[in-house]
């Protein structure tokens, strides 16, 4: 049991980073878009509130793959907890998740109701805040 339990502690640490990366890109994205709209406010120039589309794009994009990423090991975790001790043979590959279940598959990662909900209304605000103040 005992290696049973090191692998899965072994694939929780990699749960609980792509975890926090997906925390800290959603971070980034608002401190990003807050500097572009402030200097677009400064420089009184409209590239700057159109430039900020893009690293939201690039955010959402990130997000998306380190949530799928996270998925990946999740059915990992599940695999591995089913499995006789004599299996357990440290492997972290995820590639045989990829696309079981489909939620695993980066397209559907980046089109999940959280994804689409946080950057939806992100984009939504943006556009708002860009017709207010013309």
């Amino acid at each position: 049991m005992e290696k049973k339990i090191k692998h899965l502690e072994f694939i929780q640490q990699a749960i609980n980073r792509m975890a926090s990366n997906l925390f800290l890109l959603k971070g980034w994205t608002v401190t990003l878009i807050a500097a572009m709209f402030a200097l677009a406010a400064k420089e009184s120039r409209d590239f700057y509130f159109v430039l900020a589309y893009f690293p939201t794009l690039m955010f959402w994009l990130l997000d998306g793959y380190f949530l799928s990423q996270e998925r990946r090991f999740r059915a990992l975790y599940d695999h591995v907890r089913t499995l006789d001790e004599s299996a357990i043979d440290f492997s972290m590959d995820t590639q045989p998740f990829k696309a079981t279940p489909p939620r695993n598959r980066w397209s559907c990662a980046l089109f999940s109701s959280t994804l689409l909900i946080y950057y939806g209304v992100l984009v939504l605000a943006m556009s708002l805040v860009v017709l207010i103040l013309r």
